[in-house]
């Protein structure tokens, strides 16, 4: 059985799963959970038990775990890509828009067809985890354009919360408001995942969405890639993103 000792390479065998890139934290805890997971070929259902990737052996289902270089992308996502690896639809996705050697990579989070704006796309599903989850609080931020000039209490109920179909948003942070003849733009960031939730948000207080853009992902910033382009992000651009 594995040593509990940690070291720099140490794990909780959650993230170790998770981090094969095989199934998210959430899938690995269930997995755990079922008796699914074994370590050196024995079966361990604690979520926190300490294993070293570069020593222990992990399976599920008896099928060996095999750890990937896990890989960070940054992309730019264009109106009208549809942010998942394919789609029944026929749609341009988007990973249509990265090298074919990069065809693994996974979109991490929401980002609906008609918006555009930052996405990251990876490998490692204890980060999609980290990222994504409800109990975690990583704000995005988004740029927003809609119909009309709002009131100001307008934007105040937008910060406050609005009730939607699917229960009462969480608080929001609103600004730089600048009205642009029978439109407005302004700055909106969220901590919550919803479908669609900026779009429904001012749809809900009259003032629907003509163009949506995601500028952050807590520190990391879209500027300055245009429509289309990406990048590598380095483990620690990640690790700072997760932490805030």
């Amino acid at each position: 059985m594995a040593d509990h000792r940690k070291s720099n390479a140490s794990l909780r065998l959650n993230r170790a799963v998770a981090s094969t890139g095989v199934m998210s934290r959430r899938q690995a805890d269930d997995a755990i959970s079922r008796g699914r997971v074994k370590v050196n070929g024995l079966v361990v259902k604690e979520f926190n038990f300490i294993v070293n990737p570069d020593k222990d052996r992990l399976s599920v289902d008896n099928e060996p775990l095999n750890f990937k270089k896990k890989m960070y992308i940054a992309l730019y996502k264009p109106k009208g890509v549809v942010a998942t690896r394919s789609d029944e639809l026929g749609r341009k996705n988007v990973i249509d828009l990265l090298p074919q050697t990069l065809s693994h990579l996974k979109p991490v989070g929401r980002l609906d067809r008609d918006s555009e704006g930052l996405l990251i796309l990876s490998n490692d599903g204890d980060v999609a985890y980290r990222l994504t989850h409800p109990s975690k609080t990583v704000w995005k931020k988004y740029q927003v354009t809609v119909r009309g000039v709002p009131e100001n209490f307008v934007f105040n109920d937008l910060a406050e919360g609005v009730e939607l179909e699917d229960g009462m948003t969480q608080p929001a942070i609103v600004s730089d408001i600048h009205e642009r003849g029978d439109r407005t733009a302004f700055c909106i960031s969220i901590c919550e995942g919803r479908n669609r939730q900026i779009r429904r948000m001012c749809e809900h207080v009259g003032h629907p969405v003509i163009r949506l853009v995601r500028v952050a992902i807590g520190r990391l910033q879209l500027k300055p890639m245009g429509p289309g382009e990406w990048r590598y992000l380095s483990p620690k651009e990640i690790e700072w993103c997760c932490q805030l």
